[in-house]
């Protein structure tokens, strides 16, 4: 009897510790998203995926990581784009052909992603997260954004890019934000700023596709969700405000050190 209820109470303490470190996380995962204009999964998939472990609760699969971090992204898309809206770093063109290429594609790989394993989406998230770093850190310093022009971008390449930014951002759990600024900025010539705010868009119907397909197949869990987007509301305000006093470059090698840093992480736990 002792022991029955010393493990019930022990279950009571870890169910609410996982919830408080998810809440953690976001408040993390949303400053990143309001400073950086990006959904911010690349930090938090990473943290979801280890943190919990630290702290002796149960590893979340990446079926649940994915299912998590597309729900911070449509929650932290939508007050990011009222924050970037405010300041005028939005290509309402851009956004509006984006958006709804990356919808159906992200639809799709959303629902898709229930058929493969957990060692494959995280080798693919890995390899998508190294592309981003290398084009990021690719991107030159934009010269001004008075030089550019709203609308003056390839439409076939912001097509493509949305395409399969979209899809493979779907399978994954991502919104594919941290790919998607890098090319817009370094294959579109869009400046760098423009291209974060526009992107916390386009982000919205790609999380919102994402995530009705992760939710429609049971890949949201339900708890973790409220205690995630609970904290990212407050971080998210908070760094779209930092946002305003920060360089671009400085957002760019913030952006492209964590992007790294995440890539070395995934890397020991799929070689190993």
């Amino acid at each position: 009897m002792l022991v029955d209820i010393l493990t019930h109470e022990l279950r009571e303490k870890e169910y609410m510790t996982l919830p408080l470190i998810v809440f953690g996380i976001g408040l993390i995962g949303g400053g990143l998203s309001g400073l950086l204009g990006i959904g911010g999964g690349i930090v938090t998939a990473p943290l979801l995926l280890y943190l919990p472990g630290l702290f002796g609760q149960e590893p979340l699969s990446m079926h649940a990581v994915g299912g998590l971090t597309i729900s911070q992204a449509l929650f932290a898309s939508v007050c990011g784009s009222l924050g970037h809206w405010r300041t005028g770093n939005i290509d309402r063109r851009l956004a509006g052909v984006m958006s709804g290429v990356i919808f159906v594609a992200a639809l799709a790989g959303g629902a898709a992603s229930r058929w493969f394993s957990h060692r494959f989406l995280l080798g693919l998230f890995l390899a998508i997260s190294l592309v981003a770093a290398l084009l990021l850190l690719r991107t030159q310093q934009e010269g001004g954004q008075s030089k550019y022009v709203p609308g003056s971008f390839s439409l076939p390449g912001a097509v493509a890019i949305a395409l399969g930014v979209g899809g493979l951002g779907g399978l994954v759990g991502q919104a594919g934000s941290f790919v998607l600024i890098p090319m817009a900025a370094s294959l579109l010539g869009v400046p760098l700023r423009v291209a974060m705010g526009s992107n916390m868009v386009i982000i919205f119907f790609g999380s919102l596709a994402g995530f009705i397909g992760k939710a429609t197949t049971g890949q949201v869990p339900l708890a973790p969700a409220i205690a995630l987007l609970a904290g990212v509301l407050p971080g998210s305000l908070a760094g779209v405000a930092l946002s305003r006093r920060v360089s671009t470059r400085s957002l760019r090698r913030v952006l492209a050190g964590l992007i790294i840093a995440a890539c070395a992480r995934m890397a020991l736990d799929l070689f190993s």
